[in-house]
């Protein structure tokens, strides 16, 4: 198999791997939203979990949004990719100015999607962080460190496709990393989905609620 049908299937096939950690109760899965929210409710339902989101934020660097330079989490956790910044000369200021744009949307999204409800309690919990895949890792790396101040117990960093090397690198700030789907040739996370379609902020908010 090198493509899953959409996010749903991959998030059933995800939950296969994710067997042992079925009915814990010191268990709970965490989403990057927004593509990493329709997986993970699969893998919660099918799992029998609590379900919250962990807001993450790519830092686009400037004229290359595309292009990570770093990213932020709840809590404050940073990351920045040196290496991009130092290629593309990127000042202070305009990390500064980024890293402020992009603390606001992470404030608008977190007020969406849980509304009041409080976020689930991570300390002495096995922590299922969820994405729909990892293309560079920045989102999942900050993830992590924003997690860890939490203590939680371990932190199993659970995606459908990823490649290897990828992979690897994550299983070096994760305690587990679990990738059903880890090609060759890897373009983009999208390229191995037949449906690819933008989660919306109104379909997380609906699954959160849902769960």
């Amino acid at each position: 198999m090198d493509k899953y049908q959409n996010r749903q299937e991959a998030g059933r096939l995800l939950a296969e791997a994710l067997k042992s950690y079925s009915d814990r109760k010191d268990a709970i899965v965490l989403a990057l939203p927004r593509g990493g929210v329709p997986v993970a409710f699969e893998v919660a339902k099918a799992l029998y979990l609590p379900l919250d989101v962990f807001i993450v934020r790519k830092l686009g660097a400037p004229y290359h949004e595309e292009l990570a330079m770093g990213a932020i989490a709840m809590g404050g956790a940073q990351v920045l990719n040196e290496e991009v910044i130092r290629e593309l000369n990127i000042s202070q200021a305009a990390i500064d100015q980024v890293v402020f744009s992009e603390h606001q949307e992470l404030q608008r999204r977190e007020k969406v999607y849980r509304e009041k409800r409080p976020p689930l309690n991570v300390t002495n919990k096995v922590v299922i962080l969820v994405d729909d895949g990892i293309a560079t890792g920045a989102t999942m790396r900050v993830a992590v460190k924003a997690l860890r101040l939490a203590k939680p117990t371990a932190i199993v960093i659970a995606v459908p496709v990823a490649e290897k090397s990828i992979c690897d690198k994550m299983a070096m700030i994760a305690d587990k990393v679990i990738c059903p789907l880890k090609p060759s040739v890897f373009y983009a996370v999208g390229a191995h989905y037949e449906d690819f379609a933008q989660t919306t902020d109104e379909e997380v908010h609906e699954l959160l609620a849902k769960a």
